[in-house]
C-alpha cells in the first residue's frame, strides 16, 4: 500500500488504542462503584464499615504501587525533599482520605444512579475553590452555567424516590473535599513544578491516607469489628476489590498518557449514565422521570463547561505558537541583518 493507505492504518490504529483505553477505564470505573455498593449496601454484602474499605484500598495500592516504582522499575519516582513532602503531600493525602471516606459512605445510604447525578456537582466546587483560592478567575458566564449545573442536580434530588438527608450531606462533603483536593494539587504541586501520574501519586499519597484514615478507624469502625465475632476477612471478595481499584489507576495513567485529561471527562459523563441505566435495570434502583430531567440540566452544563475549557485551552495553544513563531522570524530577522551588515563592513578589493 502507499504512503496515505499506511497513514490511514496509522491513524485508524491509534484511534482502535485510544476508544480501547476508554472503554478499559469505563469499564473499571463502573465495577469499582457497583462492587463498593455491592460490600458495603446493608441489603447485599452488608459490610457497612467504608473507613476499613478505604483502608485495605489504601494498604494494596501502596504495596503495587511500591513495587512498580522500587522493585520493576514501570514508573520513574519523583524527586522530592522531605520539607517538601510535609507541606505539599500530606496535605493533599488528608483531603483525598477524607474524599474517599465520605464518597464510600455514601453508598450505605444512597442509589448508585443518585451518587452519579450529585457527582455532576463536581465542576462547581472545582471552580468555586479555586475562585476562592484565586486560582480561576470569576466570570459571570461561568458561574451562570454553574448555578445551572446546580439547578439540574437540586431538581435530580428532588424527584429522588430514596432521598436520605446523611447521605447527601456525606456525598456533598466528598465533592467539596475532592475539590479542594485538585484545587491544592494545582497550589502545593504543580506551581512547583512537581508532576504525579496516579502510580506515582499513589506511591506518595496512599501512605498518608492510611495514617489519617487510622485515627477515625480506631475510635468508629474498630470497635465493633473487634465485638463482631462472626467476620472472618473474605481475601477473594476485598481482594478482588482492591486489585479493581488499583487497576483503575493505571488506566487512569494510561488513558491520559494515550488520550488527554478532557478525553476522561467525556468518557465519564458515558460512565455516569451507563451507571444510572445499570442501577435502575440491574440493582433495581428507582429511576423517576424528574431524576432524568434535572440531571440532564445538569449534563447540558457539564458538557458545555468542558466545551468551554477545551476553547480555552485551543486558544492559549493558538497564542503559544503564534507567539514562538513570531520570536522565530525575529530571530531570523535579526541573523539576516546581521550578515548583511557584515557583508557592507567588508573591504572592496
Amino acid at each position: 500500500m502507499g504512503k496515505g493507505g499506511s497513514l490511514s492504518e496509522g491513524v485508524i490504529k491509534n484511534i482502535i488504542i485510544s476508544y480501547t483505553y476508554v472503554a478499559i477505564w469505563i469499564f473499571l470505573s463502573f465495577t469499582v462503584i457497583v462492587y463498593n455498593k455491592y460490600i458495603l449496601d446493608k441489603k447485599m454484602y452488608d459490610w457497612p464499615f467504608p473507613i476499613s474499605l478505604t483502608m485495605i484500598h489504601m494498604s494494596f495500592c501502596s504495596t503495587l504501587a511500591f513495587l512498580l516504582i522500587k522493585v520493576f522499575k514501570f514508573v520513574e519516582p519523583v524527586s522530592m525533599s522531605r520539607d517538601t513532602y510535609l507541606r505539599s503531600v500530606v496535605p493533599i493525602g488528608a483531603l483525598y482520605s477524607l474524599s474517599l471516606w465520605l464518597s464510600n459512605s455514601a453508598y450505605i445510604y444512597l442509589s448508585v444512579s443518585f451518587i452519579q447525578m450529585l457527582k455532576a456537582l463536581m465542576p462547581v466546587a472545582v471552580y468555586s475553590i479555586g475562585v476562592l483560592f484565586k486560582k480561576e478567575g470569576f466570570k459571570s458566564e461561568t458561574m451562570i452555567n454553574m448555578l445551572s449545573i446546580s439547578f439540574g442536580v437540586a431538581i435530580a434530588a428532588y424527584g429522588e424516590a430514596r432521598f436520605d438527608v446523611w447521605g447527601v450531606i456525606l456525598q456533598l462533603g466528598a465533592v467539596a473535599f475532592e475539590a479542594t483536593r485538585l484545587v491544592m494539587i494545582q497550589i502545593l504541586l504543580t506551581s512547583k513544578g512537581i508532576t504525579l501520574n496516579p502510580i506515582t501519586s499513589l506511591y506518595y499519597v496512599a501512605p498518608c491516607c492510611l495514617a489519617f484514615l487510622f485515627i477515625p478507624w480506631i475510635v468508629v469502625e474498630f470497635p465493633i469489628l473487634r465485638d463482631t465475632s462472626s467476620f472472618h476477612f473474605d481475601y477473594l471478595i476485598f481482594g478482588t476489590n482492591s486489585f479493581c481499584a488499583f487497576a483503575l489507576n493505571l488506566a487512569v495513567f494510561l488513558l491520559v498518557g494515550k488520550t488527554s485529561a478532557l478525553t476522561m471527562n467525556v468518557a465519564g459523563v458515558v460512565k455516569d449514565w451507563l451507571l444510572i441505566a445499570f442501577s435502575w435495570s440491574v440493582i433495581k434502583d428507582t429511576v423517576t422521570p424528574i431524576n432524568l430531567f434535572g440531571y440532564g440540566i445538569a449534563f447540558l452544563g457539564v458538557a458545555y463547561y468542558n466545551h468551554a475549557k477545551l476553547q480555552a485551552l485551543k486558544a492559549k495553544d493558538a497564542q503559544k505558537t503564534a507567539q514562538q513563531v513570531d520570536e522565530e522570524s525575529g530571530r531570523l530577522l535579526e541573523e539576516r541583518e546581521g550578515n548583511e551588515g557584515g557583508r557592507k563592513n567588508e573591504p572592496e578589493d
